[in-house]
């Protein structure tokens, strides 16, 4: 084998490509590429979590500050859904994750933690009081 997956990932990923490409499957490194195809999943799920954190922060500090609504919120909620929507679109996979209550509780406690770091309140809701349908939907700003 050539090149060291711990000396340098991008040129090991290279040399592991070739070998694919030309059907070298005996000198192939296995077991690193198994795990970096699982990370390539990894990195999808984190990609969604924090966005949804982002945006449920956002539907929060929309909730709980009326005062600070306004075109630039209405972008930020945008942005993040439209973003949203492209990631379950690439990876639909990631759909069944909306209806997973364990991760909807994780993604909750980190939009609470991002709207009290963002805002000067402290006492929000203990569950997410929404859907992530309704979360999701771009018609939907809470009261």
């Amino acid at each position: 084998m050539g090149m060291s997956y711990e000396t340098d990932v991008v040129a090991w990923a290279n040399e592991q490509a070739a070998l694919l490409r030309a059907g070298k499957f005996s000198a192939l490194d296995i077991e690193h590429i198994a795990d970096e195809i699982e990370d390539v999943g990894k990195s999808e799920q984190r990609e969604l979590t924090s966005r949804m954190a982002v945006l449920l922060a956002l539907l929060l500090r929309w909730q709980c500050q009326p005062e600070g609504r306004g075109a630039n919120w209405q972008t930020a909620l945008r942005v993040q859904r439209e973003a949203i929507d492209r990631r379950l679109n690439w990876t639909p996979s990631l759909r069944s994750m909306l209806h997973d209550n364990d991760w909807i509780y994780d993604i909750w406690s980190d939009a609470v933690v991002k709207a009290i770091e963002e805002t000067d309140l402290s006492v929000f809701p203990e569950a997410c009081p929404w859907s992530m349908q309704q979360a999701l939907d771009p018609e939907f700003l809470p009261d």
